[in-house]
């Protein structure tokens, strides 16, 4: 198992803070620097600059969203980045959720499934300079009724093959993250909890007439050092209500279905309760510690060191950080204490 870096979302106020942590992670031989995008800074351009002021880790979006782009865009992008980057580019997609694809972009939330399918086979055939001829029940390249014609990309990446992530939650997805993906994107990973979604995913990798060995688990989980377990988890409680109550609607959170099948039914009903009566406070106060330790790396170097005997065991291959802490030098910190509970033990590859 490698330490990948999750920079989340840019533009907060914390950019400079972000490239540092990024200098560092490179510096301490992180795998991979992931950033994010919902309806704020896009990935893109936070990826460019970090590969531009970073020399071996390599860069990679979780997510570019779906919705936002037509699949030969993110070809471009993708091949773009990766030249930049002299080969450091990973791609990872998901379709976001309703209120975003709907709200922000203004495409129809309705086949994800489907739609991700086809939306990966038209990157696949752009990024391997094919002439792109696409018919599909989703998309269809050229269009047939007017003057479009077959192109094929221009940009050469530097790689044959730039890796393809899907962000996954729900069973179907997981599967089609198998299939069709060279890796899954999870959030909320429990080792505990892991065999379920990884029987999902081992069913697409079965069903595409492939091993899980080469594939890349990635979960990204909150990291807090501390002596205290219990009070280190505190902070995260914030970003779990976030997420189990607030990222999605009553009717259709896949955050809160994933907190309901890992057994957390009633505190995630509370959590969206509160959540969604904008009692903020409530809904973190809502969170069990229990689900806040089973995805998170909490306590000193020790404990941390146990935990990714874990969560490597449990079949994470690259294990991402988010570093909860006050100030930036307590978030470096924190990432060279990954480091060295990594060392610790044992499971570094």
């Amino acid at each position: 198992m490698r330490l990948g870096l999750n920079l989340g979302y840019w533009g907060s106020g914390n950019d400079a803070d972000n490239l540092a942590l990024a200098q560092e992670a490179d510096r301490l031989g992180f795998a991979v620097a992931w950033a994010a995008e919902a309806y704020g800074s896009d990935a893109p351009t936070v990826l460019s600059w970090v590969a531009a002021q970073t020399s071996r880790i390599d860069i990679g979006s979780a997510i570019l969203q779906i919705p936002a782009r037509s699949p030969a865009m993110t070809a471009m992008t993708a091949a773009t980045l990766d030249t930049l980057s002299g080969g450091r580019f990973r791609l990872g997609l998901g379709v976001s959720g309703p209120q975003v694809s709907e709200g922000w972009h203004g495409v129809r939330f309705d086949s994800p499934l489907g739609r991700t399918r086809e939306y990966v086979d038209i990157v696949r055939l752009a990024l391997r300079r094919e002439r792109v001829a696409y018919t599909g029940e989703h998309y269809v390249l050229p269009l047939p009724d007017g003057p479009g014609k077959a192109l094929k990309l221009t940009v050469h990446p530097v790689r044959e093959h730039i890796p393809i992530y899907l962000a996954a939650v729900g069973p179907k997805n997981l599967e089609l993250a198998g299939e069709i993906a060279d890796g899954w994107l999870a959030i909320f990973y429990s080792p505990e909890h892991a065999p379920v979604s990884l029987a999902s995913v081992r069913a697409g990798r079965a069903r595409a007439g492939a091993a899980m060995a080469g594939y890349d688990v990635v979960a990204s989980v909150p990291l807090v050092v501390g002596d205290d377990p219990v009070s280190a988890g505190d902070p995260i409680r914030g970003y779990a209500a976030l997420y189990v109550g607030g990222m999605g609607s009553r009717k259709q959170n896949f955050y809160n279905d994933l907190a309901v099948r890992m057994g957390y039914a009633q505190a995630a009903g509370q959590i969206q309760d509160a959540y969604l009566s904008r009692d903020y406070a409530g809904a973190a106060a809502a969170v069990p510690h229990e689900f806040v330790d089973a995805t998170s790396l909490l306590g000193p170097r020790r404990r941390i060191a146990d935990r990714l005997q874990a969560f490597a065991e449990s079949g994470v291959t690259t294990l991402s950080i988010i570093p909860f802490a006050p100030t930036l030098a307590d978030r470096v910190t924190a990432l060279r204490t990954a480091a060295e509970a990594l060392d610790l033990s044992g499971v570094a590859t």
